[in-house]
């Protein structure tokens, strides 16, 4: 049976996308790079390392590591002043009232996201009561397509992963959602999360109502 949830952040819960193509555009302008919202959509998902090499293997750049690493410090720095204009109101629609009606009927609720920035963006939509566990770029090692962000999530919520649905708008993401044996939620097109057992194009068509519907026979 289904007991817990648990939701990526960025694309599902809020939309930071925005937020994180002006502070990569920002990186890569001042280096002199190409950087489109092509190249940003391949960051979807991944970490912030992983997104700058993606960005680098799109210019043929390369950059020792040291270098990297301060450049991923730098982009987060201008993601993490931008945070600051977020409210309780940048809610993606349907996201709030599905986060609500979870916590009326008593399902625990975790977050499994790859942001090393999860608490802040939380804050700001005074989020938190939402949340029994909070599973973010610290929590740990591996990123995903590996499992292991909700393997924590579930683990933390003392529940099987079999026990919980996942939900992402990351191709990435529903990959380690299968990965570690989760149902699935996709939030997105077809053509990027059609592997997921259930997909949305939108959080807004996404109901609890619905999500029973197609998952009965885990509901009692």
């Amino acid at each position: 049976m289904i007991k817990g949830f648990i939701f990526d952040l960025d694309g599902v819960i809020t939309d930071t996308a925005e937020l994180h193509y002006k502070a990569w555009k920002n990186l890569a302008d001042e280096m002199g790079w190409d950087f489109d919202y092509e190249i940003n959509d391949k960051l979807r998902g991944i970490s912030r390392m992983d997104s700058i090499k993606v960005i680098l293997d799109h210019n043929q750049a390369s950059l020792n590591e040291e270098t990297l690493a301060e450049l991923a410090t730098k982009k987060n720095d201008i993601y993490v002043a931008s945070l600051d204009e977020m409210t309780s109101e940048d809610y993606l629609p349907g996201a709030k009232e599905l986060l609500t009606h979870l916590r009326t009927e008593g399902f625990n609720v975790a977050l499994g996201s790859a942001s090393k920035n999860a608490i802040k963006v939380l804050q700001q939509l005074n989020a938190n009561m939402y949340f029994d566990v909070i599973g973010d770029g610290n929590s740990v090692s591996k990123s995903k397509p590996e499992p292991d962000i909700f393997l924590y999530g579930s683990e933390k919520m003392k529940l099987q992963p079999d026990e919980c649905i996942v939900f992402e708008d990351a191709e990435s993401g529903i990959d380690a959602a299968k990965a570690g044996g989760f149902y699935s939620v996709g939030i997105g097109p077809k053509e990027r999360v059609g592997h997921a057992d259930l997909r949305f194009d939108s959080m807004a068509e996404a109901t609890l109502f619905e999500i029973k519907s197609h998952f009965k026979e885990l509901f009692s």
